[in-house]
Parts: C-alpha cells; structure tokens; sequence
C-alpha cells in the first residue's frame, strides 16, 4: 500500500505499523496497541481530536491524522479493485 495519501497530504508509513502479534495484525499506531479502527470509532461516535488526545496521551494529532489518510488510502484502493466473479 503507498502509505502517502494524496489527497491528505500525509505521509503515514512511520506511524501506522502492522505486526502480526500485535491486535492480531491490525493496523494499529507506532508504538502503542491503539488501532486504526479504535479511533476511527470514536471519531465515528462523535468524539473529538481534543478528547481523544486527552484520553490517550500517548497519542499525537498527527497519529490522528495518519490513521484517516490509512482509512481512506485502503478505502480507495477497494474502491478500484476488480469486480469477483461469483461461482454459479
């Protein structure tokens, strides 16, 4: 996966890691055990940049950042992957 989204203009590949030992190789943020999806969900739930960074100190707004432009990078990759055929 390039790990630059462009449209985002950041450049995410030394802060989402994926280690198959690590939350069963999701992706998850350098250093800590907090995934891509983790904060996807609470921005999802309505949380804020500022309340996530105060409940996870450990976090960054880039690492915030990093994980959109990872979700909407494989996003748009699945956009443009070929139709599968179904078995009949």
């Amino acid at each position: 996966m390039n790990s630059f989204c462009y449209h985002c203009h950041v450049d995410y590949s030394k802060i989402i890691t994926i280690e198959p030992g690590k939350r069963s190789g999701k992706p998850t943020i350098r250093g800590t055990r907090m995934t891509v999806t983790d904060v996807l969900e609470y921005l999802a739930g309505g949380m804020t940049e500022a309340e996530i960074l105060s409940d996870f100190p450990d976090l960054t707004a880039q690492d915030i950042k990093a994980c959109l432009a990872f979700a909407a990078d494989r996003e748009r990759r699945l956009a443009t992957l070929p139709e599968h055929e179904t078995a009949v």
